[in-house]
């Protein structure tokens, strides 16, 4: 088994074999490059989006600054958006759904490193999968941590830390992110007490 294939299967790996490091180099470079394209050339930054991080669908926009480790282990679908400051350590596989949100300063983390300093000393890592499923929101400044799934249509609150992860349709905040409650019909925007309010009292 080669080193990249023992990173993908969660073993543990030599992060400095095998033209890891050259990849990772060229990941930040063209990092630098998409960050200092001015948001009037679109076409410039699709263009060095499609290098960086080809697995991405139709209609995804990626604010920026964005901070990748590797960018081709990050699948992104259709109409996906990434506001400021979008890391992504992508040492496994990390699958973001269609319609998705990531607010400012997020992180998504895949490397794990030995809990015991003389193991850590000496380099070896090994990493876990990371899937945010479709139609999810992260608010700002929210850290996902390796191995977690976040369940289709969840939200997680501004400043959570997922260390575990999230079912489909929840609210989710705090550190570490816990389940607050299931989504249901009283969240539509149609049933807030103030667009009810509106409705009631406009005479257009």
């Amino acid at each position: 088994m080669t080193e990249t294939e023992k990173m993908f299967f969660g073993k543990m790996y030599n992060p400095f074999a095998e033209g890891m490091p050259e990849a990772r180099r060229h990941a930040h470079e063209l990092c630098q490059k998409y960050n200092a394209i001015p948001e009037s050339e679109a076409e410039k930054r699709e263009e060095i989006l499609s290098l960086l991080m080809p697995d991405h669908a139709e209609g995804v926009y990626l604010q920026g600054p964005v901070y990748f480790d590797f960018g081709t282990h990050i699948s992104m679908g259709k109409n996906s958006y990434a506001n400021f400051n979008f890391c992504v350590l992508d040492e496994n596989r990390v699958t973001i759904g269609d319609n998705v949100f990531i607010g400012p300063n997020c992180s998504i983390l895949t490397p794990i490193h030995p809990l015991c300093h003389e193991d850590r000393n000496t380099g070896f890592e090994y990493s876990a999968p990371v899937t945010i499923e479709d139609n999810c929101w992260l608010g700002g400044s929210v850290t996902v941590l390796p191995g977690v799934t976040i369940g289709a249509g969840s939200v997680i609150g501004a400043g959570s830390v997922v260390t575990k992860s999230i079912p489909a349709g929840s609210l989710a905040y705090g550190n570490p992110c816990r389940v607050a409650r299931k989504l249901t019909e009283a969240d539509r925007i149609a049933n807030r007490p103030d667009r009810k309010s509106t409705r009631l009292n406009s005479s257009h």
